[in-house]
């Protein structure tokens, strides 16, 4: 009888809030770009955050050349197999199940305990810190920023291992989108052809999508966001805009996801503006006031240990929109709408 797979999710220390990590991002892009960065009145912070929202971790993942080991190799295998690759772990592989990590330290407390010869199956971890392909990489900044393992597996929908990324991944991805992006800002990139010019009634009178949204599916999370956004682009909406509102409806589906009993984004665009409606089917806040201040959660430890519910969700959306509007009552739940007027832009 197979042997069932139970990863297991460990608390990590001090958690970051999202205002840092984008604070650290945007630190390193003014280093590609340098301090005269167009639109410094928040446009960079918005490149970051849609960038965080857009790619996914398999964007940034390896998934070729996985080296690993089985349960029945030697330590003293996984050893040599490390130092040929310069690598300081690999995972505990049979078929595309994953049993465990044998890490460096491992290696190293075996060679003082005279263990190097045992299978790694005894001495494998076992409990588990891993990644979905189809999290947002969002997901794995905050898990590197909570944990201090220098990689994870990452699984499919099935459980099967099919990466692992680094933070050297993470990176080099990241900050390859990010210079392309902050390019465009510049009003450096290469040239495309041009898109056939819009007519003045090109936006349409009235067009409107509604997402569900589940509660705990982080690895759905985003994707109303990503939906909103493209619509947008297609309407021939202001790119400044775009980012703006997709920050937004992000910010709002998170929120629903992590702390409500699921609910709605409701998108509304016409000519006049793009409006986001968010409602959860409960059980409310209690003092709203409060919610919308920087830094106030209600998360459980389960999504902190994730590395979210830092409590910015409501308090980026209100920064973001040009109108902010929240009514919430216990038990029946919470709807924030959120406004954005394209004739300012």
């Amino acid at each position: 009888m197979a042997e069932e797979y139970k990863p297991k999710i460990l608390s990590g220390g001090e958690l970051k809030s999202d205002d840092e990590i984008l604070a650290a991002h945007e630190k390193k892009a003014r280093r590609v770009s340098g301090p005269g960065l167009p639109g410094s009145d928040g446009e960079s912070p918005l490149v970051i955050m849609e960038l965080l929202q857009r790619l996914r971790v398999k964007d940034v993942m390896r998934n070729h050349d996985i080296i690993s080991v089985v349960r029945t190799d030697s330590m003293r295998f996984a050893q040599n197999l490390m130092k040929r690759n310069n690598i300081s772990g690999v995972p505990v592989l049979e078929g595309k199940r994953l049993f465990g990590i044998v890490s460096v330290n491992d290696i190293i407390k075996a060679l003082e305990g005279g263990w190097i010869t045992d299978t790694c199956q005894q001495h494998m971890a076992t409990n588990l810190v891993v990644l979905e392909e189809g999290m947002p990489l969002a997901f794995a900044i905050k898990f590197f920023e909570n944990y201090t393992f220098g990689r994870f597996p990452v699984l499919n929908k099935d459980r099967d291992l099919v990466g692992i990324v680094s933070q050297r991944d993470v990176m080099r991805v990241l900050m390859k989108e990010l210079t392309r992006e902050l390019a465009k800002l510049e009003g450096r990139e290469t040239p495309q052809p041009a898109e056939p010019a819009r007519s003045e009634g090109a936006l349409p009178y009235y067009s409107m999508r509604q997402f569900v949204v589940v509660r705990n599916d982080l690895t759905s999370a985003g994707k109303a966001a990503n939906e909103i956004k493209k619509m947008m682009k297609e309407a021939g909406v202001d790119t400044k805009l775009v980012r703006r509102v997709a920050v937004a409806a992000y910010e709002l589906e998170i929120n629903i996801c992590i702390h409500s009993l699921g609910g709605t984004i409701t998108f509304i665009l016409d000519h006049e503006k793009a409006t986001i409606v968010a409602k959860d089917k409960g059980p409310g806040i209690k003092d709203v006031e409060w919610a919308c201040q920087d830094g106030t959660s209600t998360a459980n430890d389960w999504i902190r240990s994730m590395g979210f519910g830092a409590g910015m969700g409501l308090a980026n959306s209100k920064r973001v929109a040009d109108f902010f509007d929240i009514q919430s009552k216990i038990p029946t739940g919470t709807t924030v709408m959120c406004e954005f007027y394209l004739d300012k832009h």
